[in-house]
């Protein structure tokens, strides 16, 4: 019995494939995958928030005086709201495809178990299921900001592609990092926490709808701590073509930091869960 649980206990090897070999040989299966949900994710992708944007941006931002000093650089409260909004749907994206969806192929679905009866390695999972969930963040923050440049909310023509990539960038930290809490929780009583306590707070509080400065001095400090802001700040400045390189390099190093802890903690934390 103790050598049987030792046996369980050690760790599995790393496999003989390459990481971009563990990821194509999953090709087949996200795009069957992608085949079957792609249009459940249309109105959570693109229409509510092109709703969002035109009812604040438009519809409200209408009433708000653009003025650049007070809206960091911004010349009207559309070009303010929409880089922050697009960050912020980032994340949620990618919180949202990195919560159940995990759960699901480790406990109701068990696909991690079946995939890794393969020569797939715990890595190559990860790799491949941190791949799909960028792809949506891709197509979503894409055809977001194509279908907004029409507004004149874009400074350049060079700054919304930088933007789209600090949006990607988000997306990684937060797909990561939420992969690894979503590989250890045993119920899914967790997200519910994880939405209420992390997702909403972060949405209203990172500088995406109004200026970190209007919370106080404690506050706007508490929202510099936060990823979020990181990438809207970065998204935003990039935006409306006022760009501080300085505090863009820190905003790129913080969450590209942040994206390498999430992933080894995913690929450890999801390594230790189906071991049990």
């Amino acid at each position: 019995m103790a050598t049987s649980t030792r046996a369980a206990r050690t760790p599995r090897p790393a496999g003989t494939l390459s990481a971009w070999e563990g990821m194509a040989r999953q090709y087949d299966y996200w795009l069957t995958v992608l085949k079957r949900t792609w249009r459940g994710g249309l109105v959570s992708s693109f229409l509510t928030p092109l709703l969002y944007v035109v009812a604040m941006g438009v519809l409200l931002g209408g009433f708000i005086e653009g003025d650049p000093d007070r809206l960091e650089g911004a010349t009207s409260y559309l070009a303010f709201v929409v880089p922050g909004l697009v960050a912020s749907h980032a994340m949620t994206i990618a919180v949202s495809e990195s919560t159940y969806p995990v759960m699901g192929a480790i406990k109701w679905h068990k696909t991690f178990y079946a995939q890794l009866a393969t020569p797939l390695a715990v890595r190559d999972l990860v790799n491949a299921f941190i791949a799909f969930v960028m792809f949506r963040v891709a197509a979503s923050c894409a055809v977001f900001m194509l279908v907004l440049a029409p507004f004149g909310v874009f400074a350049t023509w060079w700054g919304p592609v930088l933007a789209w990539l600090a949006q990607l960038l988000v997306g990684f930290a937060f797909a990561t990092l939420v992969f690894a809490y979503s590989a250890r929780l045993r119920s899914e009583e967790g997200f519910g926490l994880l939405f209420r306590l992390g997702v909403i707070p972060l949405t209203l509080f990172s500088g995406a709808f109004f200026p970190i400065g209007n919370l106080g001095p404690v506050l706007e400090w508490l929202a510099r701590l936060t990823p979020l802001w990181h990438g809207v700040s970065l998204s935003r400045m990039l935006c409306v073509g006022q760009v501080d390189w300085a505090l863009a390099a820190l905003h790129v190093v913080v969450l590209a930091v942040l994206t390498v802890v999430g992933w080894l903690l995913a690929v450890h934390n999801l390594d230790k869960r189906l071991e049990m």
